[in-house]
Protein backbone atom coordinates (compact mmCIF):
# COMPACT_ATOMS: atom_id res chain seq x y z
CA UNK A 1 0.00 0.00 0.00
CA UNK A 2 2.88 2.59 0.94
CA UNK A 3 4.69 1.58 -2.52
CA UNK A 4 0.97 2.59 -4.40
CA UNK A 5 1.29 5.88 -2.24
CA UNK A 6 4.74 6.54 -3.07
CA UNK A 7 4.30 5.94 -6.71
CA UNK A 8 0.92 8.23 -6.88
CA UNK A 9 3.09 10.61 -4.88
CA UNK A 10 6.10 10.37 -7.74
CA UNK A 11 3.41 10.26 -10.49
CA UNK A 12 1.63 13.53 -9.24
CA UNK A 13 4.87 15.52 -8.94
CA UNK A 14 6.26 14.50 -12.42
CA UNK A 15 2.90 15.50 -13.68
CA UNK A 16 3.28 18.83 -12.11
CA UNK A 17 6.69 19.17 -13.23
CA UNK A 18 6.61 18.06 -16.87
CA UNK A 19 3.16 20.87 -16.87
CA UNK A 20 5.37 23.45 -15.25
CA UNK A 21 8.07 23.44 -18.10
CA UNK A 22 6.03 22.86 -21.02
CA UNK A 23 3.86 26.03 -20.14
CA UNK A 24 7.04 28.05 -19.45
CA UNK A 25 8.27 26.66 -23.23
CA UNK A 26 5.04 27.59 -24.93
CA UNK A 27 5.31 30.81 -22.85
CA UNK A 28 8.96 31.63 -24.55
CA UNK A 29 7.65 30.29 -27.96
CA UNK A 30 4.55 33.13 -27.87
CA UNK A 31 5.70 36.26 -26.21
CA UNK A 32 9.85 35.84 -26.72
CA UNK A 33 10.63 34.24 -29.66
CA UNK A 34 7.41 34.45 -31.99
CA UNK A 35 7.88 38.48 -31.82
CA UNK A 36 11.02 38.87 -34.05
CA UNK A 37 9.49 36.60 -36.44
CA UNK A 38 6.20 37.80 -36.66
CA UNK A 39 6.76 41.60 -36.48
CA UNK A 40 7.51 42.58 -40.04
CA UNK A 41 10.02 45.49 -40.73
CA UNK A 42 8.41 49.23 -40.91
CA UNK A 43 8.42 51.31 -43.40
CA UNK A 44 11.03 54.02 -43.30
CA UNK A 45 9.26 56.60 -41.50
CA UNK A 46 11.83 59.10 -42.06
CA UNK A 47 10.94 62.45 -43.98
CA UNK A 48 13.43 62.14 -47.45
CA UNK A 49 14.48 65.90 -46.91
CA UNK A 50 15.68 65.01 -43.62
CA UNK A 51 19.76 64.02 -43.61
CA UNK A 52 21.16 60.79 -42.78
CA UNK A 53 23.02 60.88 -39.60
CA UNK A 54 27.26 60.36 -40.37
CA UNK A 55 28.10 57.48 -39.07
CA UNK A 56 31.78 55.49 -37.79
CA UNK A 57 32.21 52.13 -38.23
CA UNK A 58 34.31 50.50 -36.25
CA UNK A 59 36.00 47.24 -36.88
CA UNK A 60 38.63 45.55 -33.92
CA UNK A 61 41.02 43.30 -35.97
CA UNK A 62 43.82 41.12 -34.76
CA UNK A 63 45.69 38.85 -36.77
CA UNK A 64 43.01 38.60 -39.78
CA UNK A 65 44.53 40.27 -42.96
CA UNK A 66 42.89 37.13 -45.00
CA UNK A 67 39.63 38.02 -43.58
CA UNK A 68 39.95 41.88 -44.12
CA UNK A 69 40.77 41.03 -47.50
CA UNK A 70 37.86 39.38 -48.11
CA UNK A 71 35.12 41.16 -46.60
CA UNK A 72 36.40 45.08 -45.56
CA UNK A 73 35.76 46.33 -49.39
CA UNK A 74 31.53 45.33 -48.83
CA UNK A 75 31.76 47.77 -45.85
CA UNK A 76 33.78 50.11 -47.53
CA UNK A 77 30.95 50.30 -50.68
CA UNK A 78 28.22 51.19 -48.85
CA UNK A 79 25.21 53.23 -50.21
CA UNK A 80 25.77 55.99 -47.39
CA UNK A 81 26.34 59.45 -48.03
CA UNK A 82 28.67 60.23 -45.03
CA UNK A 83 30.47 57.81 -43.30
CA UNK A 84 34.45 56.65 -42.39
CA UNK A 85 35.50 53.08 -40.95
CA UNK A 86 37.84 52.55 -38.54
CA UNK A 87 40.02 49.47 -38.48
CA UNK A 88 41.70 49.25 -34.76
CA UNK A 89 44.85 46.49 -35.51
CA UNK A 90 45.32 45.31 -32.52
CA UNK A 91 48.44 43.18 -31.73
CA UNK A 92 48.57 41.83 -35.27
CA UNK A 93 51.83 39.76 -36.50
CA UNK A 94 50.49 39.13 -40.11
CA UNK A 95 49.95 41.35 -42.69
CA UNK A 96 46.84 43.31 -41.59
CA UNK A 97 48.71 46.87 -41.46
CA UNK A 98 49.69 46.00 -45.49
CA UNK A 99 46.63 45.50 -46.04
CA UNK A 100 44.98 48.31 -44.56
CA UNK A 101 47.53 50.62 -46.13
CA UNK A 102 46.99 49.19 -49.68
CA UNK A 103 43.09 50.20 -48.90
CA UNK A 104 43.43 53.29 -47.67
CA UNK A 105 44.78 54.44 -51.33
CA UNK A 106 41.61 53.73 -52.88
CA UNK A 107 39.38 54.01 -49.90
CA UNK A 108 39.91 58.18 -48.55
CA UNK A 109 37.08 57.09 -45.69
CA UNK A 110 39.25 54.15 -44.25
CA UNK A 111 41.53 54.78 -41.04
CA UNK A 112 43.11 52.62 -39.12
CA UNK A 113 44.77 52.77 -36.03
CA UNK A 114 47.89 50.48 -34.53
CA UNK A 115 47.83 48.96 -31.33
CA UNK A 116 51.16 47.51 -30.57
CA UNK A 117 51.81 44.00 -28.43
CA UNK A 118 54.28 45.44 -25.92
CA UNK A 119 51.80 45.40 -23.12
CA UNK A 120 49.83 42.70 -21.92
CA UNK A 121 46.99 43.73 -20.55
CA UNK A 122 46.14 45.98 -23.84
CA UNK A 123 45.75 43.14 -26.20
CA UNK A 124 42.23 42.71 -25.56
CA UNK A 125 39.11 43.57 -27.99
CA UNK A 126 37.78 45.20 -25.55
CA UNK A 127 40.72 47.87 -25.16
CA UNK A 128 40.58 48.03 -28.81
CA UNK A 129 37.04 49.15 -29.24
CA UNK A 130 37.66 51.92 -26.48
CA UNK A 131 40.42 53.27 -28.79
CA UNK A 132 38.15 52.95 -32.21
CA UNK A 133 35.66 54.93 -30.10
CA UNK A 134 37.86 57.45 -29.08
CA UNK A 135 39.18 57.64 -32.73
CA UNK A 136 35.46 58.17 -33.80
CA UNK A 137 34.52 61.24 -35.72
CA UNK A 138 30.82 60.91 -35.25
CA UNK A 139 28.26 60.09 -32.85
CA UNK A 140 26.64 57.26 -34.18
CA UNK A 141 28.98 53.91 -33.84
CA UNK A 142 28.39 50.94 -35.77
CA UNK A 143 30.29 47.93 -34.98
CA UNK A 144 31.04 44.97 -36.80
CA UNK A 145 34.04 42.09 -36.71
CA UNK A 146 36.66 41.68 -39.57
CA UNK A 147 35.45 38.30 -40.20
CA UNK A 148 31.92 39.78 -41.31
CA UNK A 149 30.46 41.05 -44.73
CA UNK A 150 26.98 43.02 -44.96
CA UNK A 151 24.41 41.77 -46.57
CA UNK A 152 24.20 43.88 -48.67
CA UNK A 153 25.41 47.88 -49.77
CA UNK A 154 22.66 49.22 -47.88
CA UNK A 155 23.41 48.06 -44.19
CA UNK A 156 24.50 51.34 -43.03
CA UNK A 157 21.17 53.00 -44.10
CA UNK A 158 18.90 50.51 -43.19
CA UNK A 159 20.39 50.60 -39.33
CA UNK A 160 20.66 54.08 -39.76
CA UNK A 161 17.02 54.28 -40.04
CA UNK A 162 16.34 53.84 -36.46
CA UNK A 163 18.83 56.80 -35.19
CA UNK A 164 16.57 58.84 -34.23
CA UNK A 165 16.40 61.16 -30.95
CA UNK A 166 14.65 58.40 -29.14
CA UNK A 167 16.73 55.60 -29.15
CA UNK A 168 20.38 55.21 -28.16
CA UNK A 169 21.01 51.50 -29.44
CA UNK A 170 20.31 49.70 -32.49
CA UNK A 171 20.56 45.83 -32.14
CA UNK A 172 21.18 43.84 -35.69
CA UNK A 173 21.53 40.18 -36.37
CA UNK A 174 25.33 38.62 -36.90
CA UNK A 175 24.75 35.43 -37.96
CA UNK A 176 27.21 32.61 -40.23
CA UNK A 177 27.70 32.82 -44.16
CA UNK A 178 27.09 28.88 -44.33
CA UNK A 179 29.22 25.68 -44.17
CA UNK A 180 28.23 22.00 -44.25
CA UNK A 181 29.90 20.23 -41.27
CA UNK A 182 27.74 19.60 -38.35
CA UNK A 183 29.23 22.11 -36.60
CA UNK A 184 28.99 24.65 -38.79
CA UNK A 185 24.89 24.09 -38.84
CA UNK A 186 25.10 23.94 -35.14
CA UNK A 187 27.35 27.61 -34.70
CA UNK A 188 24.59 28.32 -37.52
CA UNK A 189 21.73 27.22 -35.24
CA UNK A 190 23.13 28.75 -32.16
CA UNK A 191 23.54 31.88 -34.09
CA UNK A 192 20.12 32.38 -35.09
CA UNK A 193 18.74 31.01 -31.38
CA UNK A 194 20.49 33.84 -29.52
CA UNK A 195 19.46 36.32 -32.44
CA UNK A 196 15.46 35.20 -31.44
CA UNK A 197 16.40 35.71 -27.80
CA UNK A 198 17.55 38.67 -27.00
CA UNK A 199 15.80 40.42 -30.64
CA UNK A 200 12.53 38.78 -28.42
CA UNK A 201 13.54 40.16 -25.01
CA UNK A 202 14.44 43.91 -26.86
CA UNK A 203 10.68 43.63 -28.22
CA UNK A 204 9.48 43.17 -24.50
CA UNK A 205 11.06 46.00 -23.19
CA UNK A 206 14.08 44.02 -21.56
CA UNK A 207 16.90 44.48 -23.50
CA UNK A 208 19.96 42.67 -22.35
CA UNK A 209 22.74 42.25 -24.71
CA UNK A 210 24.06 42.14 -28.35
CA UNK A 211 26.31 41.09 -30.85
CA UNK A 212 29.66 42.75 -31.81
CA UNK A 213 28.73 41.44 -35.25
CA UNK A 214 26.02 43.69 -35.94
CA UNK A 215 25.58 46.82 -33.40
CA UNK A 216 25.22 50.32 -33.01
CA UNK A 217 24.99 53.00 -30.28
CA UNK A 218 25.52 56.60 -29.74
CA UNK A 219 29.12 57.93 -28.65
CA UNK A 220 27.66 59.58 -25.89
CA UNK A 221 26.25 56.73 -24.55
CA UNK A 222 29.50 55.40 -23.79
CA UNK A 223 30.64 58.29 -22.58
CA UNK A 224 27.80 58.46 -20.02
CA UNK A 225 28.44 54.91 -18.80
CA UNK A 226 31.89 55.21 -18.41
CA UNK A 227 32.82 53.39 -21.45
CA UNK A 228 34.11 49.84 -20.11
CA UNK A 229 35.59 50.88 -17.00
CA UNK A 230 32.75 49.10 -14.74
CA UNK A 231 33.54 45.79 -16.48
CA UNK A 232 36.96 46.75 -17.18
CA UNK A 233 38.64 43.33 -15.27
CA UNK A 234 36.16 41.54 -17.79
CA UNK A 235 38.18 40.85 -21.26
CA UNK A 236 34.97 39.78 -23.25
CA UNK A 237 31.54 41.12 -23.68
CA UNK A 238 32.32 44.75 -24.43
CA UNK A 239 29.03 44.77 -26.47
CA UNK A 240 26.87 42.58 -23.62
CA UNK A 241 27.52 44.75 -20.87
CA UNK A 242 27.68 47.67 -22.41
CA UNK A 243 24.19 46.86 -23.70
CA UNK A 244 23.14 45.66 -20.52
CA UNK A 245 24.08 48.61 -18.77
CA UNK A 246 23.13 51.52 -21.19
CA UNK A 247 19.53 49.84 -22.32
CA UNK A 248 16.13 50.88 -21.38
CA UNK A 249 12.75 50.20 -22.50
CA UNK A 250 12.64 52.80 -25.23
CA UNK A 251 15.78 53.15 -26.24
CA UNK A 252 16.87 50.03 -27.91
CA UNK A 253 15.83 49.74 -31.50
CA UNK A 254 15.91 46.05 -33.46
CA UNK A 255 16.16 46.01 -37.13
CA UNK A 256 14.84 42.85 -39.05
CA UNK A 257 15.41 44.00 -42.69
CA UNK A 258 17.80 41.72 -44.26
CA UNK A 259 19.74 44.45 -45.95
CA UNK A 260 20.76 45.13 -41.77
CA UNK A 261 22.11 41.87 -41.54
CA UNK A 262 26.37 40.74 -41.62
CA UNK A 263 27.24 37.23 -42.04
CA UNK A 264 30.63 35.79 -41.12
CA UNK A 265 32.84 32.91 -42.14
CA UNK A 266 32.94 30.06 -40.42
CA UNK A 267 35.49 29.72 -37.96
CA UNK A 268 37.26 26.67 -36.41
CA UNK A 269 34.58 25.24 -33.51
CA UNK A 270 37.53 25.33 -31.25
CA UNK A 271 37.36 29.01 -31.55
CA UNK A 272 33.93 29.82 -31.44
CA UNK A 273 33.45 27.93 -28.80
CA UNK A 274 36.08 29.91 -26.35
CA UNK A 275 34.38 33.08 -28.00
CA UNK A 276 30.70 31.73 -26.56
CA UNK A 277 32.64 31.01 -23.24
CA UNK A 278 33.93 34.28 -22.88
CA UNK A 279 30.38 35.43 -23.29
CA UNK A 280 28.75 32.92 -20.48
CA UNK A 281 31.70 34.68 -18.32
CA UNK A 282 30.20 37.84 -19.47
CA UNK A 283 26.98 37.43 -18.54
CA UNK A 284 27.74 36.72 -15.11
CA UNK A 285 27.93 41.25 -14.87
CA UNK A 286 24.12 40.83 -16.55
CA UNK A 287 21.14 42.29 -14.33
CA UNK A 288 20.00 39.28 -12.56
CA UNK A 289 16.42 39.26 -13.38
CA UNK A 290 18.11 39.13 -17.05
CA UNK A 291 20.31 36.18 -16.60
CA UNK A 292 17.40 34.38 -15.13
CA UNK A 293 15.53 34.88 -18.19
CA UNK A 294 17.64 33.92 -20.44
CA UNK A 295 19.28 30.72 -19.02
CA UNK A 296 15.42 29.46 -17.44
CA UNK A 297 14.20 28.86 -20.96
CA UNK A 298 16.89 26.54 -22.14
CA UNK A 299 18.01 24.52 -18.83
CA UNK A 300 13.87 24.30 -18.01
CA UNK A 301 14.19 21.65 -20.99
CA UNK A 302 15.92 19.37 -18.88
CA UNK A 303 12.92 18.59 -16.54
CA UNK A 304 10.59 18.41 -18.96
CA UNK A 305 12.18 15.66 -20.77
CA UNK A 306 13.25 13.97 -16.91
CA UNK A 307 9.38 13.99 -16.36
CA UNK A 308 8.28 13.07 -19.86
CA UNK A 309 10.23 10.07 -19.74
CA UNK A 310 9.02 9.27 -16.47
CA UNK A 311 5.68 9.40 -17.02
CA UNK A 312 5.95 7.78 -20.45
CA UNK A 313 6.54 4.16 -18.79
CA UNK A 314 4.15 4.85 -15.98
CA UNK A 315 1.48 6.63 -16.89
CA UNK A 316 -1.85 4.81 -19.01
CA UNK A 317 -2.10 8.67 -20.24
CA UNK A 318 1.30 8.46 -21.79
CA UNK A 319 -0.54 9.32 -25.13
CA UNK A 320 -1.61 12.36 -24.27
CA UNK A 321 1.75 13.10 -22.67
CA UNK A 322 3.82 12.86 -25.96
CA UNK A 323 0.43 14.47 -27.56
CA UNK A 324 1.36 17.39 -25.26
CA UNK A 325 5.07 17.45 -25.65
CA UNK A 326 5.00 16.85 -29.50
CA UNK A 327 2.94 20.29 -29.48
CA UNK A 328 5.27 22.39 -27.73
CA UNK A 329 8.07 20.87 -30.26
CA UNK A 330 5.96 21.78 -33.24
CA UNK A 331 5.58 25.19 -31.94
CA UNK A 332 9.05 25.90 -31.17
CA UNK A 333 10.12 24.54 -34.47
CA UNK A 334 7.69 26.65 -36.54
CA UNK A 335 8.66 29.35 -35.23
CA UNK A 336 12.45 28.49 -35.65
CA UNK A 337 12.02 27.93 -39.07
CA UNK A 338 10.52 31.00 -40.16
CA UNK A 339 13.41 33.12 -38.27
CA UNK A 340 16.16 30.48 -39.85
CA UNK A 341 14.89 31.67 -43.24
CA UNK A 342 14.23 34.99 -42.43
CA UNK A 343 17.80 35.15 -40.87
CA UNK A 344 19.53 32.75 -43.68
CA UNK A 345 20.43 30.67 -41.07
CA UNK A 346 20.55 26.56 -42.99
CA UNK A 347 19.57 24.81 -40.63
CA UNK A 348 17.27 22.09 -42.15
CA UNK A 349 14.41 20.93 -39.44
CA UNK A 350 16.06 17.30 -38.67
CA UNK A 351 19.04 19.41 -37.05
CA UNK A 352 17.21 22.41 -35.86
CA UNK A 353 15.07 19.06 -33.60
CA UNK A 354 18.48 17.64 -32.73
CA UNK A 355 20.22 20.68 -31.88
CA UNK A 356 16.77 21.25 -29.76
CA UNK A 357 17.95 18.74 -27.44
CA UNK A 358 21.29 18.93 -27.00
CA UNK A 359 21.18 22.77 -26.69
CA UNK A 360 20.61 22.86 -22.14
CA UNK A 361 23.61 19.85 -22.30
CA UNK A 362 25.53 22.10 -24.38
CA UNK A 363 25.11 25.12 -22.43
CA UNK A 364 25.60 23.24 -19.04
CA UNK A 365 28.84 22.06 -20.69
CA UNK A 366 29.48 25.68 -21.66
CA UNK A 367 28.84 26.92 -18.56
CA UNK A 368 30.88 24.01 -16.64
CA UNK A 369 33.78 24.72 -18.72
CA UNK A 370 33.77 28.54 -18.47
CA UNK A 371 33.64 28.07 -14.42
CA UNK A 372 36.74 25.51 -15.15
CA UNK A 373 39.00 28.37 -17.19
CA UNK A 374 37.03 31.26 -15.64
CA UNK A 375 41.10 32.89 -15.02
CA UNK A 376 41.79 32.41 -18.68
CA UNK A 377 41.88 35.33 -20.54
CA UNK A 378 39.34 35.62 -23.38
CA UNK A 379 39.70 37.70 -26.72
Amino acid sequence: MDFFKQSDCFFRVALCIFAFTVFIQICYCFFIYARPVCRKEKKNTKKPDVPLPPVSVIICARNESDELLQHLETVLNQDYPVYEVIVVNYCSEDDTEVVLSALKIRYPHLRSTIIKNDTPFLNSKKFAASIGIKAAQYEWLLFTDATCRPASNLWIKSMSRYFTDKKDIVLGHGGYLGGTSLADKWMNYVSCFNTLRYFGFAMCGMPCTGTSKNLAYRKSIYFANNGFANHAHILSGDEDLLVSQAATRKNVAVSLSHNAHTYCSQEPFSGWMQKLCGHFNASSNYKRIYRFLLFFEPFSRLPMWASLVFLMCCSLLWQYILGIYLLRTIIFLIIFGVAAKRFKAKVAAPYALFFDLAMPFFYAYAYLFNKILMNRKWN
